[in-house]
């Protein structure tokens, strides 16, 4: 049977004319068709619009809607007079950066003072139907040394501050200023990870339970996986690759913990530069590949990842897909790459932009 698959997609709302982030994410959502609003929520940020999938079996039905909630959400933000962007880091400025309106997140931005205010990022989450906690908890360890590779593949936001930053994902750099931000330590079951939780709100590096924002988590709402490594990605074809990938990961890691399988020791300080290497490389360079302590070209590792999932795509159906996909990220790049080659051929980071959210409407 299919392990089921959903996506919550976060997106910037830009000016069109200075591309400074704005804080008009009500009226954007109260210009959405009523259907689609309970798909809609706000995040952290006023800035930011989350639109939200439905759980889904097959990935042409996720794509489906992927796109029906970008073509939505793209014409209510041009109704609003904003753009709606995929990319994962505010590219230029966010002059106001008032927290969402509500008792949780005004304690959240006092407890955290300027990290809170940094500009906003946006995600791409990835929900994978594992309904048993203890598997979600070893999952979510086993995929530790796979999670750099997929940070490399989705990387998209190279710009902050108009200027490019040098690295691939700033959303990835910036991120870890906040202590729930990282990646997922070694557990072994869902009381470890409870455990594990408490002891960081207690020693009040984390606000509460809830800011659990590692790169994969059993999730607190839902009885899955949940993958949030990944940049904001460009197009709904970008975002389905990643699904593919990330319930790929999932089922055959499923497989191998219930075979008893122990997931593979990675050290932590070499976890964490492979993380830092794929923030700034992207697929550019070589990777850290924190299994073989070595570095590595990305392509030889994007094959090695494909081998290892190619069981469980094919299982699901989407075996041709990911094939054509990881083809067209060979020949086009990452959405980092996408928009420096659109920044140097519109001439400058406002062109780039503006395809950029272009592509993100043209779903």
């Amino acid at each position: 049977m299919p392990l089921t698959v959903g996506v919550e997609e976060e997106f910037l709302l830009l000016d069109p004319e200075s591309w400074h982030s704005l804080p008009l994410v009500e009226r954007v959502r109260a210009a959405l068709p009523a259907e689609l609003r309970p798909a809609s929520r706000h995040e952290f940020r006023l800035s930011i619009l989350e639109m939200v999938t439905p759980v889904c079996t097959d990935l042409g039905e996720l794509r489906g809607h992927l796109a029906a909630n970008r073509r939505a959400a793209a014409e209510a933000t041009r109704r609003t007079g904003v753009r709606l962007v995929a990319v994962g880091a505010t590219p230029v400025a966010e002059p106001d950066r008032t927290v969402a309106h509500s008792p949780r997140y005004r304690a959240i931005a006092r407890h955290y003072g300027p990290i809170a205010r940094d500009p906003a990022l946006c995600g791409a989450h990835v929900h994978v139907g594992v309904p048993d906690r203890d598997l979600a908890v070893r999952v979510c360890t086993a995929l530790r040394p796979w999670l750099p590779l997929l940070q490399a593949v989705t990387a998209n936001s190279p710009f902050a501050g108009g200027e490019d930053t040098g690295h691939d994902s700033w959303r990835g750099i910036a991120g870890e200023r906040w202590p729930g931000i990282g990646p997922t330590p070694p557990l072994d079951s869902f009381a470890d990870y409870e455990r594990t939780v408490a002891e960081l709100v207690a020693s009040g590096s984390m606000f509460e339970p809830e800011l659990v924002w590692w790169y994969a988590r059993p999730s607190l709402l839902y009885p899955t996986v949940e993958v949030r490594v990944a940049d904001a990605c460009p197009t709904s074809d970008d975002t389905v690759l990643l699904a593919a990938l990330v319930r790929g990961l999932v089922a055959t890691l499923s497989a191998e913990v219930r075979a008893e399988k122990a997931a593979p020791a990675v050290p932590e300080h070499l976890l964490r530069a492979a993380h830092w290497n794929a923030c700034h490389t992207g697929l550019a360079g070589t990777l850290t590949d924190p299994l073989r302590r070595t570095a590595r070209l990305a392509g030889d590792m994007i094959a090695e990842l494909f081998t290892a999932i190619a069981p469980a795509l094919a299982a699901h159906g989407d075996l041709e897909l990911v094939q054509a996909g990881l083809l067209r990220l060979r020949d086009e790049g990452n959405g980092a790459t996408r928009l420096r080659r659109a920044a140097r051929s519109s001439g400058g980071l406002p062109g780039a932009l503006h395809a950029r959210a272009e592509e993100t409407a043209a779903a």
